[in-house]
């Protein structure tokens, strides 16, 4: 949770921890299909729609570190059942995952939970990007670590990549802020589609 309040200080936000269950279950663990993560939430999940649940399996099957569920407008039992985001064990803090051993994974799945996307999401010649007018139009993802500050994936576009941005997929040790404006649509979307529903 230290990694998580020190990345949401700034956007208004503090997470606690109320509980830690561990599970052992080989099938749960390397969960590959929509019904086997469905299954896990099922049988996992705790709270209300306003309590972030994450989960930490010890292999994402495709190569993917995380992924999370968006707020619902409606909520579905489904919706519900679903909810909350899927983590590789392997970026918690000091764990054997290269480039991503910081815990910045659970930041960036959060940052979806709470209504982002990616910074390069949508962003093609008639796309809205990620809906947040203070982060520079982004053409693809970074990839690792940078060689240069400097990228600049949309050269006809204001701004350069925002490489140290959550929501983009650089490294851990390159991800350092939110934007203003992605603060805002968090707080707004939290208060909107997660605040006091059950």
């Amino acid at each position: 949770m230290r990694v998580m309040n020190i990345a949401y200080a700034l956007s208004g936000f503090s997470f606690n921890t109320k509980s830690i269950d561990y599970h052992v279950n080989d099938t749960w663990a390397t969960a590959g299909t929509a019904p086997l993560v469905l299954e896990y939430k099922t049988a996992l999940r705790k709270g209300s729609y306003e309590d972030l649940n994450l989960y930490f399996l010890s292999d994402i099957p495709g190569g993917n570190l995380g992924s999370c569920t968006y707020p619902q407008q409606n909520i579905t039992d489904l919706a519900r059942r679903r909810d909350g985001c899927s983590n590789l064990a392997g970026t918690l803090p000091g764990a054997e995952t290269t480039d991503f051993d910081l815990g910045k994974t659970a930041v960036h799945e959060t940052g979806h939970w709470l209504g982002l996307f990616h910074t390069f999401d949508g962003n093609n010649c008639t796309g809205e990007g990620d809906f947040v007018a203070d982060t520079p139009a982004q053409w693809t993802p970074t990839d690792g670590r940078p060689v240069t500050n400097r990228t600049n994936s949309r050269p006809m576009q204001e701004g350069l990549d925002p490489i140290h941005n959550y929501m983009d997929y650089s490294s851990d040790v390159c991800m350092t802020e939110f934007t203003k404006m992605q603060s805002v649509r968090m707080l707004k979307t939290f208060a909107e589609m997660r605040k006091g529903r059950k």
